[in-house]
């Protein structure tokens, strides 16, 4: 177990090796470097395919390592058939994809860097869907929308990507927020913070009476991660990525994470009136949303980037409906989408690399340039059509098997799902079909066939799409089936093939091919007809996005001025004015104001003396004509408050007083001499009054606590430990330097960093003043200095 452990952990950890490995690499062996780089995700692919027989078993790995036992934070992953086929899907297609951008970025400047990025987000996906801890679940979540941002604006030259990958952060890392407030409430509701220990609470949090608070929030952090309405615009904007980050983006990563969340939770929070309302609704109307959209678009990534919306929409809408064929249908949908979007997403990226265009108005004609990738590409239109002998076929077929029922509700879903996957027929072969059939046109470069790097991915995933379809009853049990059992904590048997089964789902199927070819024969129509449907339902949530982002900014603005005028009075009023009241509003409020204290009878001469000494810098530092007279006189105060120290046996505190009054009037003397302010005391008299009555509230704050403190009985406890301990622990006797130097360690390292700050600081300050007269100097040699 220890074994498996460690090389999990080495596995977990090999995408952010080759992010450190990346940019010397590729500085050593250009794009060539890419096949060493592959290494490192099959490495990781290779680990996890250990486990693919102990899982199709039925059984489960747990591992990792407890972090803060206490608060039960801990570093684990959990494996089963969900996180295992997710794992897979993730560093196997993320080795096609590091090769496939070894040839897509071939030459530019900065692929060192895109490496990095990418296998960053490998890193954080990987960790996100083999996560244990809630903790870690969130961390990892986070990451990938952070590691998203880097790679949506990796050309951040371009406006359009720098504002893409901000929109992607901002939506996608405020559903991580409301993500982490629906664990935190898991959390209390059931006592866990394991997912492997969640599963068994399902009725425990359906019965709570937080259930629908949290599942508003878990569905607002999958929402927003899996590109729902009305949060599916970011996903097609962050097609300003580069071609290598939009295939891994929409085959296997970020953009499943909120389908994989409410996968993991379905036996938690499902079986519920709330959770069978609002995923099939919005999962529906995300369906339809996204293949409108599709239907409009002429550039090839952006059909594709909607047909990716809708196909999420249609996974969560069959999560929502949880029935046995439901379940089995969302496993076989979530495996075949992503075998044939990421294939499709690179065949995109070769036509754009080798012809300089993606926009399908003006390419025909490239079957005879580009013979191999047309094969490609019409194997995975196939798949994502939902024609045999491919494995989306039998996705679809077991779709239209889960919706079939008698009641309205189920006929309604039937129906958005048979238009939603007859337009995205329609889309696949026009991605498929239109650039590669007719006479061949002009386009910016002349096209031919791409290199090796390019073609092999897409022809994996169109391959495997084959395969995994003629050999089905071996990819059901190591695959499918897994994942079945996974989401509905019971052993699932998927039975379907490519064997036709008649019936109301062929029929269906049927109906769809025909919808789609008559879709696709009118696609230009169908194109103009949805581009006035959409113009004449005006502007959506992008543009609501804009809105919102820049009334926060005037907002920001606003709230800005009034906060921070710029003027350091008001600052310090503020803050004085806070101080005052957290000391005295609740003494009084609460009744602790304490008793006066009778008058010492036993005040010796020298102690007198101190005390005068007080008083006497105290008028002279309300007296003084000038600020530096002011500052001398008020560190008399700091030397009297010392030598009261002093006199009550406390030398260490003494001393260091000393040294802090020193250091204080030294550091103040310089700085106001070297900034040259004003040399008296300018405020109105209006002022001076509110100001000193504002320190006499402070200061009598800090009396009354401390005397309401000193009238509580003395608890020893803390004098009692330090004692016991100092020696036998931190090997020393004087208890007071042991407590700054040992049990106070962080403490005083922090205060050192303070100070040196500080410092710094007055450092610039200084510097920048003697700059700032030497420049005036030299523009006018007549000022001195």
């Amino acid at each position: 177990m220890a074994d498996v452990t460690a090389l999990t952990f080495l596995a977990l950890c090999l995408p952010l090796a080759g992010a450190l490995a990346a940019p010397f690499v590729i500085r050593m062996l250009g794009a060539n470097g890419a096949w060493l780089l592959a290494i490192a995700p099959l490495l990781a692919f290779l680990h996890f395919l250990r486990f693919v027989p102990q899982i199709a078993r039925g059984q489960v790995v747990t591992g990792g390592y407890a972090w803060v036992p206490s608060y039960h934070l801990s570093f684990s992953w959990f494996l089963d058939g969900l996180s295992l086929a997710f794992a897979l899907l993730i560093t196997g297609i993320g080795t096609l994809i590091v090769l496939y951008a070894g040839g897509y970025l071939k030459g530019h400047k900065d692929q060192g860097r895109f490496f990095s990025f990418i296998f960053l987000f490998m890193g954080a996906m990987l960790g996100l869907v083999v996560s244990d801890s809630f903790l870690m679940l969130f961390i990892f979540w986070e990451l990938t929308s952070i590691t998203s941002f880097l790679l949506i604006g990796f050309d951040h030259e371009r406006e359009a990507a720098r504002r893409a990958a901000l929109q992607a952060l901002v939506v996608t890392g405020g559903g991580g927020l409301c993500l982490l407030a629906g664990l935190l409430l898991l959390w209390n509701i059931t006592g866990v913070t394991q997912m492997s220990e969640l599963t068994g609470f399902g009725d425990v949090v359906r019965e709570s009476p937080l259930y629908l608070a949290a599942l508003i929030l878990v569905l607002g952090g999958a929402f927003t991660k899996s590109a729902q309405f009305p949060f599916h615009f970011w996903l097609p904007n962050a097609m300003e990525a580069p071609t290598p980050v939009s295939a891994y983006l929409h085959s296997a990563t970020m953009v499943k994470a909120g389908v994989y969340l409410l996968m993991r939770l379905n036996p938690v929070m499902g079986a519920t009136a709330a959770w069978e309302i609002l995923l099939p609704f919005f999962g529906g109307l995300t369906l339809v949303v996204g293949t409108t959209l599709a239907i409009r678009q002429t550039d090839l990534k952006l059909k594709l980037a909607y047909t990716t919306v809708s196909s999420l929409g249609l996974l969560v809408m069959l999560i929502g409906f949880g029935s046995e064929h439901a379940v089995e249908a969302a496993a076989l949908y979530l495996v075949a989408h992503s075998l044939f979007k990421g294939a499709l997403f690179m065949v995109a990226g070769i036509i754009d690399h080798e012809t300089g265009t993606r926009d399908i108005t003006r390419l025909r004609g490239l079957m005879r340039a580009m013979p191999l990738t047309w094969i490609i590409a019409l194997a995975a239109a196939f798949s994502m059509a939902g024609l045999p002998p491919f494995f989306g076929f039998l996705a679809k077929e077991e779709i239209y098997t889960a919706l079939i029922d008698g009641d309205i509700r189920a006929l309604t879903f039937t129906a958005i799902t048979v238009f939603g996957n007859a337009l995205m027929f329609a889309i696949a072969f026009a991605v498929a079909l239109k650039p590669f059939l007719g006479q061949p046109v002009e386009t910016p470069k002349y096209p031919h066939e791409a290199p090796v790097l390019l073609w092999l991915g897409p022809a994996v995933l169109a391959i495997l799409g084959l395969l995994a379809a003629v050999f089905s009853t071996f990819t059901h049990a190591v695959l499918s089936s897994p994942i079945s059992a996974a989401i509905r904590q019971t052993p699932v048997e998927i039975d379907i093939s490519l064997t036709p089964h008649l019936g109301l789902p062929l029929a269906l199927s049927a109906l769809t091919v025909l919808v789609g070819i008559g879709v696709y024969w009118q696609l230009a129509p169908a194109r103009s007809a949805m581009a006035v449907l959409l113009r004449a339902a005006g502007r959506g949530p992008d543009h609501g996005f804009d809105l919102a982002i820049s009334g926060l900014v005037r907002f920001a603005a606003r709230a800005m001025r009034v906060l921070q005028p710029g003027r350091l009075e008001i600052y310090v009023t503020c803050t004085f004015l806070c101080v005052a009241a957290i000391l005295i509003v609740p003494l009084v409020v609460y009744g602790e104001l304490p008793r006066l204290p009778a008058w010492p009878a036993d005040v010796r001469l020298h102690e007198w003396a101190v005390f005068l000494i007080a008083a006497f810098g105290l008028a002279a530092v309300l007296v003084a004509r000038d600020r530096l007279t002011a500052i001398v006189s008020l560190g008399i105060q700091g030397f009297a408050v010392a030598i009261i120290f002093l006199l009550f046996g406390a030398p260490d505190l003494a001393f260091t007083q000393f040294m802090v009054e020193t250091l204080s009037v030294v550091i103040l003397a310089l700085v106001m001499t070297r900034l040259r302010l004003s040399p008296a005391d300018r405020r109105p008299l209006g002022r001076r009054l509110f100001d000193g009555a504002l320190a006499l509230v402070c200061g009598l704050g800090f009396a009354l606590l401390l005397m309401r403190a000193t009238e509580a009985p003395f608890n020893d406890a803390l004098t009692v430990f330090f004692n016991t301990y100092s020696k036998s622990i931190a090997h020393g006797a004087n208890v007071v330097n042991v407590i700054i130097v040992d049990f106070r360690g962080t403490d005083t390292l922090g205060e050192i960093a303070v100070v040196t700050v500080t410092g710094l600081a007055i450092l610039a300050l200084i510097r920048m003043r003697a700059g700032a007269e030497r420049k005036l100097a030299a523009n006018d040699p007549g000022v001195e200095g």
